[in-house]
Formats: structure tokens, sequence, C-alpha cells
């Protein structure tokens, strides 16, 4: 089983490991496209950070954002497991997985990231700033700079694929084999996409998987319903629906 991660734009600061060495982390297909975008983004920050808080859609009081991404190579580096904050990481709770489901979790778990590509829990990564739907001079949109490596990456895949990433990341690299999951809110019979909801439930059946794991569509779909009020399941497409009031906060 293999569960792709959406990251979060939110990123703990700060870390305890040494520099980042791209040749340490999963996937080494990877490489080239981590390396070339490294070196774009760190050069833009340094050089032109102006320009590059633009590409990246930043306010003038996020000037720290820049000085990650000028750093990349040199500041110290946290797990990407400790590095993803937000409501999808908070609802994981990896830290509490014990067992076969922190050993699932090892195994299963991938972020999907605009900068990397893919990683596992114990890859280290600096804080960084990119989004996947972010265009840089000189380089251009990202889909096509990771879809090639993404997808022949990902077409090696063996089992089962559960797709949990957002719009954006997904466009970085299609995964015909996957589940593709939805959270939908049912009011009275109107659906609609709520985003904390949607990162609040994903983010517990990710942890539901590594608690229970799964190996087919109908397994999923199990999964989802100890933690949705409802799902329903089209070929390999799950919607997991909500009813009533959103989640707490």
């Amino acid at each position: 089983m293999l569960v792709l991660l959406p990251p979060s734009e939110g990123k703990a600061p700060g870390g305890t490991g040494p520099p980042l060495d791209l040749d340490a982390l999963s996937r080494p297909s990877l490489t080239p496209v981590r390396a070339r975008l490294v070196d774009a983004l760190q050069g833009l920050a340094q050089a032109q950070p102006d320009v590059l808080r633009t590409a990246l859609g930043l306010s003038p009081g996020q000037a720290a954002e820049i000085d990650k991404n000028a750093a990349l190579r040199t500041s110290p580096t946290l797990p990407a497991r400790a590095r993803y904050t937000g409501v999808v990481y908070d609802t994981l709770d990896y830290a509490t997985l014990t067992g076969p489901a922190r050993r699932r979790a090892d195994a299963s778990l991938v972020v999907a990231s605009a900068l990397f590509g893919l990683l596992r829990p114990g890859d280290r990564v600096p804080a960084y700033r990119l989004s996947a739907g972010s265009t840089l001079p000189g380089l251009g949109g990202l889909a096509p700079l990771w879809r090639p490596a993404l997808e022949a990456e990902l077409a090696g895949t063996r089992g089962l694929v559960v797709d949990l990433r957002s719009g954006a990341y997904a466009a970085l690299a299609r995964v015909p084999q996957a589940v593709q999951v939805r959270v939908l809110r049912d009011a009275h019979g109107q659906r609609s996409v709520v985003s904390h909801d949607n990162k609040w439930t994903k983010g517990l059946l990710a942890r539901a998987l590594c608690q229970h794991g799964a190996r087919t569509v109908a397994d999923v779909a199990e999964v989802g319903r100890t933690v949705c009020d409802a799902v329903e399941v089209d070929g390999r497409r799950i919607d997991l629906l909500l009813h009533g009031l959103a989640r707490a906060r």
C-alpha cells in the first residue's frame, strides 16, 4: 500500500539534522529534478528576492519565507514527518502511532512535495516555501518538470495506491491505477468540498489506513467508514461524505 499525502503550506521551522543531502533522499530517480529546482529556488531567493516573492504570491511581510529558500542547502533539516504541519498532519498524528501502525506508516506514507517530488516520513528536508501551482522565472510551471519523472516513478509501484493529494499536487503526476479519495459535505442533498473538513478527514483516513492496512478499493472504503458518516464507491473513486455541522477545529 502507498498513501500519497498532500504537503502543507505551513512547515515547522528550524531543525536538528545536517544540511540537505539530495543523495540521501528516497527515490533517487527524482534527484535530477530535485537538484534543478533547489538550485533555481535558492538562486532566485539570493539574487532576486522581490521577483521570487511575487512569483510565490507572498506579501512583503513574508520575507522570512524567502530567507528559508535562500538557505536551502545550508539550513538544518527535519524528517518530513516532523517538517510538515497543519490539519492533515495534526489528525494523522504520526508521533502517536506505534507497533505495526508505525511500521506501516514508514513503509506506506509518501508526501507529495512541489520541491522534492515524493518524500518518505524519514527523509530529511529543510524548511522551504514552494507550492505546486507556482511558476518560477526561468523554469516555468512545475508540472512539465515533474510529470515525466514522477509518473515514471509511480508507475512502478506495486499494490494499492491511495491518492489523498489536492488538485494542484495531483496535476504534478497522474496515477491512473490509484484509488482517488474525495471528501464532501452533504447538506440537504447539496454536496461541496470544505477545506478544513477535507484535510481533517484525509488525515484521519491516512491514520486509519496505517492502523488497519488495505489491499483493495473495498478495504479503503471499509476503513473510510470508520472516519466519516457515509461512503460511496464508483470504480476506483471513493467519496467520503460528511453530514451535519463542520468538524471541531
